[in-house]
């Protein structure tokens, strides 16, 4: 692997930290939103290995990570991540860019080509989708009733007294995040890394401190109406188990003239890690297939 590039962008006086992996490639650059909101990049690390042809762009957004955690929560909207996301693009002169958006990131990337109408965005992978949260929240809801009725009664009183530092509640979530966010068993480096550096001010104030209850700022965000507009290749993926399931996430391809769907058997939330081989051969697939289409002149 390619050692990464790092460095920090000024972000109205906050630094916001980058890592680039294959700079000195000359395909068309991927730039990696991650998710959360306030789940750093770390978790992403596998896509470093598509910068064999192509430099592989990450950042942590402001609140997490790397980056500057400011005190007024009131940053923390989306359309100041837009912001960030133009403020990025312009310092690292990514004129021409694939966009891959992971949960969270997914919402973001969606929010700013429909809001922006950016030039030089060459496709976008949505991994994990959130195109509405009320369609999330049905979803998560659903898969908790599957849960064993002990684990899911500690869940639902914990959600009414808001107490959600319960030991209780801790472990009856991991046995939820074991289905439906990560399979894997123990969780890998990348993903424990992610959590240890995670912004939870920003995860409650725009979600909120529940993952079936969305309160946050997130709550009435719905882009589902708009997903004709991405006049672009699109890619969507997902998990056979993810908490994005593959239902919802057939809406969202659907709802996207020309959009391309991968589901990932015996996966989750987590796919690119718990299937990283085949993640990473479709996505460089349609990286490379997109590139020859705009290489050709083919609109």
């Amino acid at each position: 692997m390619d050692e990464i590039k790092e460095g920090y962008i000024d972000i109205s006086g906050l630094k916001l930290w980058y890592g680039i992996a294959g700079d000195d490639k000359e395909g068309t650059p991927l730039l990696c939103l991650h998710g959360g909101p306030g789940a750093p990049h770390d978790y992403l690390k596998p896509l470093e290995k598509l910068s064999d042809e192509r430099p592989v762009i990450f950042y942590d957004q402001i609140g997490c990570g790397n980056s500057d955690r400011p005190d007024d929560l009131s940053y923390f909207t989306v359309e100041n991540y837009i912001d960030e996301l133009e403020t990025v693009r312009d310092a690292l002169n990514l004129t021409q860019v694939h966009i891959m958006g992971q949960s969270w990131g997914s919402t973001l990337a969606a929010s700013y080509y429909l809001d922006r109408k950016p030039a030089g965005v060459s496709s976008l992978t949505f991994s994990g989708p959130v195109m509405s949260m009320k369609m999330f929240e049905k979803d998560v809801r659903r898969l908790l009733e599957e849960m064993p009725d002990d684990l899911k009664e500690i869940i639902y009183d914990c959600e009414k007294s808001g107490n959600f530092s319960d030991p209780d509640y801790e472990n009856a979530m991991e046995v939820f995040y074991s289905r439906h966010v990560c399979r894997m068993k123990p969780w890998p480096d990348e993903m424990t890394k992610t959590m240890e550096k995670l912004g939870h001010e920003v995860y409650e104030y725009m979600q909120g401190p529940s993952e079936f209850t969305v309160t946050g700022t997130l709550k009435d965000v719905d882009l589902t109406d708009r997903l004709s507009e991405l006049d672009l290749p699109v890619l969507y993926t997902c998990g056979e188990f993810d908490e994005c399931t593959p239902e919802t996430t057939k809406y969202y391809h659907k709802n996207t003239p020309g959009s391309k769907m991968a589901v990932f058997k015996g996966a989750s939330h987590e796919h690119h890690l718990e299937k990283q081989n085949q993640y990473l051969a479709v996505l460089s697939e349609f990286l490379s297939r997109t590139d020859k289409r705009d290489n050709s002149g083919i609109k």
